[in-house]
């Protein structure tokens, strides 16, 4: 019976450590230049692909800022409560999740995305690439 017990808590943690292992949560973003903690972004599953939304701005500045430079639907719309992660869904034999685009709205760009989770899911490795030039960025989780 101890046994048995002790199987089932291991198989309850192992799952708790998978489900952190998914970039499913709210971050902290955090800019690649200037090391600003700029935004939280609330990625969410839906149908087996996930999208993320600004759901907080962190400078009091840059509250009604909108998207001046995007060139699609999001043109000059609120920055806040923008989805700008799309289409992303979980490699099949990699641990990360790929095949979305990302937005960044300050120069209004969409770039492919790779989301990696990091450090047991505490930490999201965010890379935004055209062709063979990227840029990371560090997120950290809030939730």
């Amino acid at each position: 019976m101890r046994d048995v017990m002790f199987a089932a808590a291991v198989a309850l943690l192992a799952e708790a450590a998978f489900a952190q292992a998914s970039p499913v949560g709210v971050w902290k973003t955090i800019d690649d230049e200037t090391k600003q903690e700029k935004s939280y972004v609330r990625i969410v599953e839906s149908g087996g692909a996930l999208s993320g939304k600004i759901e907080k701005l962190l400078d009091a500045t840059k509250q009604d800022s909108k998207c001046e430079k995007c060139t699609d639907a999001r043109k000059d719309q609120p920055v806040l409560g923008m989805t700008i992660i799309e289409g992303v869904k979980k490699s099949a034999d990699e641990p990360y999740w790929d095949g979305g685009s990302i937005l960044d709205p300050n120069n209004g760009k969409t770039y492919k995305v790779r989301l990696t989770p990091k450090e047991g899911g505490k930490v999201l490795e965010v890379r935004g690439f055209i062709g063979p030039f990227y840029r990371n960025q560090t997120w950290l989780r809030v939730e």
